[in-house]
């Protein structure tokens, strides 16, 4: 194999790997959006958690939004942005644990693993996509 060769395929799998990254953030920024709105649709919420699940999903659905913007105007993913939704994502997970949540249980550990793994993913794979290296060969 050439050197141009490699380089077109490295360019290639690249852009490939960044749009499906634009996607995944757009999708966490949903299922941000998603926990936002529980918090109105679940009853027997505490006042805490019923705030935790306002601001966090608000948060994420504004951070990994901010990931799919840069990503649509040819920007990579920010690595921080999808590393602090990642943390948030395990935040929820572990939130039916220390508030009283009520029916939203399931909800919030389902989205906060969705979150966590995703995000978590974007940040690795953004990493590997500034590096100029395909995905997962490094």
């Amino acid at each position: 194999m050439s050197e141009t060769e490699t380089r077109e395929r490295t360019t290639r799998t690249t852009d490939t790997d960044t749009s499906n990254l634009k996607w995944l953030s757009g999708f966490v920024s949903l299922v941000g959006a998603w926990i936002f709105i529980s918090s109105f649709i679940y009853p027997a919420m505490s006042i805490t958690s019923y705030w935790n699940n306002i601001i966090i999903g608000a948060a994420i659905f504004l951070v990994a939004g901010y990931n799919y913007y840069r990503m649509t105007k040819g920007l990579t993913a920010s690595i921080g942005s999808s590393s602090f939704v990642a943390l948030l994502g395990l935040w929820m997970i572990l939130v039916p644990f220390v508030m009283t949540v009520g029916a939203a249980f399931w909800s919030d550990i389902i989205s906060g693993a969705i979150v966590a793994v995703i995000a978590g993913y974007n940040a690795y794979a953004g990493r590997e996509a500034r590096a100029g290296a395909p995905a997962g060969t490094a």
